[in-house]
């Protein structure tokens, strides 16, 4: 995918004088795109703020809005950022603390907020993003495709039965393989997938005492259980395919099964929309193995423009938003995951009903604190909450992509990871 820029704001330039302009940092995926169609609403009711989005591909993105706040350059007055980051740049003071404004903005009702999901997006008590929108991770099939081959799925399966169910519906011949899974390096988008399957397969990164853990048995298992998986039922070329790939493979019905992110069935066209059933994240050792984000705006404290920032903020994770998308763009079109009331729209359920519930529920089992088996020193669920993790995500995902590729061996792939995590690990130990 290529960077776009785009300036969400009419034909008349800069403005005039009094008028704030605020920069917005955004991912490229399809609920962002509908809000920058639906920021003229916006523009006509606060005629004093225009606003610009930068929208890029998700590792674009976490390079650029990283390197604004490390660096206090002060070119975003937004930034899309998730649960990951939250904490992290909190206690860095990269972002403001948006308690006070939540506090003066009475039709807010920060209580509707989903719990789990405001929870994860604070820092000592006080929110510092708001979230756009809410996912878990589950299981994604085309219920003609496995009917047509025999196979049923409950809606708890274990990783077993789902490698069985893709390698009976896998058809390379007729196009289609028996499951999308991301081998795309990134730590947002390989290891998210991945991580799950680490975590209910018994394994860990670190140890109590931060010694990695990824040569260690049940790491190995998972990871050599995802590669070949891909291999023998996964999609072409699954070292360059993410999260925008698999939901292009699966809506043009090139997949009969997706485990990903919940939001993706809010995206689904077509056959993929009108054929598919849904089952929590499988599991194997640990139950409830999805994870949770929520691509969320936070405002950097390098931002000049705070209040009309916090007023643009404000308005996009709000009810009447979630309402403007319904009426304007359809209901299927409606952020998930962030509001309760949400969940209580009749003309939202009406579209949504079949996969509505089973996301409340993922996000809602979804524990960041006690994400494996055994005691970790760590938080999180497809990812470990340091700020190393993003950097040593990325490399160990390069070193599984080529596994994946099958340019080198998940053994060789491990030891290599094992190294970067133990570096990292050192600095913990004390």
């Amino acid at each position: 995918m290529l960077s776009l820029l785009a300036t969400a704001c009419g034909a008349g330039g800069n403005g005039n004088s009094s008028q704030a302009t605020i920069t917005v940092a955004a991912v490229g995926n399809p609920q962002m795109l509908d809000l920058q169609k639906l920021v003229p609403e916006f523009e006509k009711a606060h005629s004093d703020i225009q606003v610009k989005f930068v929208i890029l591909p998700e590792n674009q993105l976490r390079q650029q809005v990283t390197q604004d706040v490390a660096t206090h350059s002060g070119r975003f007055d937004l930034s899309m950022i998730g649960t990951y980051e939250v904490p992290l740049w909190a206690k860095n003071g990269w972002i403001q603390n948006l308690a006070s404004y939540v506090q003066k903005t009475s039709s807010y009702q920060p209580d509707d907020l989903v719990p789990g999901v405001a929870k994860a997006l604070s820092y000592n008590g006080s929110l510092y993003a708001v979230p756009f929108y809410a996912e878990s991770s589950f299981l994604m099939y085309r219920k003609d495709f496995l009917q047509a081959a025999g196979v049923t799925l409950s809606q708890t399966p274990t990783w077993d039965e789902v490698a069985a169910a893709a390698h009976k519906v896998n058809n390379p011949s007729k196009g289609i393989s028996g499951i999308c899974l991301r081998g795309l390096p990134g730590w947002g988008e390989q290891l998210a997938p991945l991580d799950t399957i680490v975590n209910t397969f018994g394994g860990k990164w670190f140890d109590q005492q931060w010694n990695a853990q990824l040569t260690q048995p049940k790491f190995k298992e998972a990871v050599n259980f995802y590669v070949n998986l891909i291999k023998t039922a996964g999609e072409p070329a699954a070292a360059n395919s993410g999260f925008s790939e698999c939901l292009n493979a699966y809506n043009s019905g090139k997949t009969a099964m997706w485990y990903d992110a919940t939001v993706g069935a809010s995206n689904f066209t077509g056959d993929a929309a009108a054929n598919s059933g849904y089952a929590l994240a499988p599991t194997r050792d640990k139950p409830y193995s999805g994870w949770l984000w929520a691509w969320s705006l936070g405002m950097p404290t390098t931002s000049t423009k705070k209040d009309a920032a916090w007023t643009f903020a404000s308005w996009a994770t709000s009810q009447d938003y979630i309402k403007l998308v319904g009426t304007k763009l359809g209901w299927s079109h409606v952020p998930p995951g962030t509001r309760t009331s949400t969940y209580q729209l009749p003309d939202y359920q009406k579209v949504a009903g079949s996969f509505a519930q089973l996301t409340l529920d993922s996000i809602t089992h979804a524990d960041v604190n006690h994400p494996t088996v055994d005691p970790v020193p760590y938080t999180g669920i497809q990812y470990v909450d340091i700020p190393e993790f993003q950097n040593l995500g990325d490399q160990v995902s390069q070193q599984f992509a080529a596994a994946i590729a099958g340019s080198t061996s998940v053994d060789n792939a491990l030891q290599q990871a094992q190294q970067l995590a133990d570096a990292v690990g050192k600095k913990y130990r004390g």
